[in-house]
């Protein structure tokens, strides 16, 4: 579990982020705060935070990071691939717990959308092997990236989410 501590954020609460990682089924093995002035854009902690960080997750055998902080797309997966270990920021924390207590199937749904148009926010050029797809001779133009494809195929599941959840609203009423 990693905070920031800065001049807006004097004290970082972790007893509410732990509570929502052990709501989330979590086990929180350490603690880190990063006190920084200005913010890394690329790993959002500096370089010695991040050594401390993966020399714990290496000892811990840590398979998710929680940062209670919102980081942004290019700074979850910076730090992802720094640390081979899945990193998620507070805003994905709490939609994984709503996930896990949806029990009605128009919860399902409306976590399921929330999630996707969460992930549509984040996506970014992680899958450079697979740069251009479906081109191909006699076809115009090189295809599409596997990004473009991932933002249409998430356009697509929301929409369908959308309309069952609008379908399930008429059905209550």
């Amino acid at each position: 579990m990693v905070c920031l501590e800065n001049e807006n954020n004097k004290a970082p609460n972790f007893g509410e982020l732990e509570a929502l990682s052990l709501s989330a089924g979590a086990r929180v093995a350490f603690k880190v705060v990063a006190k920084r002035d200005s913010l890394n854009s690329a790993l959002f902690v500096g370089s010695g935070k991040l050594k401390e960080i993966k020399m714990l997750c290496y000892e811990f055998n840590s398979k998710i990071i929680i940062f209670g902080n919102e980081l942004s797309a290019i700074q979850q997966r910076n730090l992802s691939m720094q640390l081979n270990c899945r990193v998620i920021d507070r805003v994905a924390l709490i939609l994984d717990i709503f996930a896990l207590r949806a029990n009605s199937h128009e919860g399902k749904v409306q976590v399921e959308l929330a999630q996707l148009e969460y992930l549509s926010t984040r996506l970014v050029r992680g899958w450079t092997h697979l740069e251009r797809q479906k081109g191909g001779i006699g076809l115009r133009g090189p295809g599409e990236t596997q990004l473009e494809t991932d933002r249409r195929l998430i356009r697509i599941k929301v929409k369908k989410l959308r309309h069952k959840l609008s379908n399930l609203e008429k059905q209550r009423k």
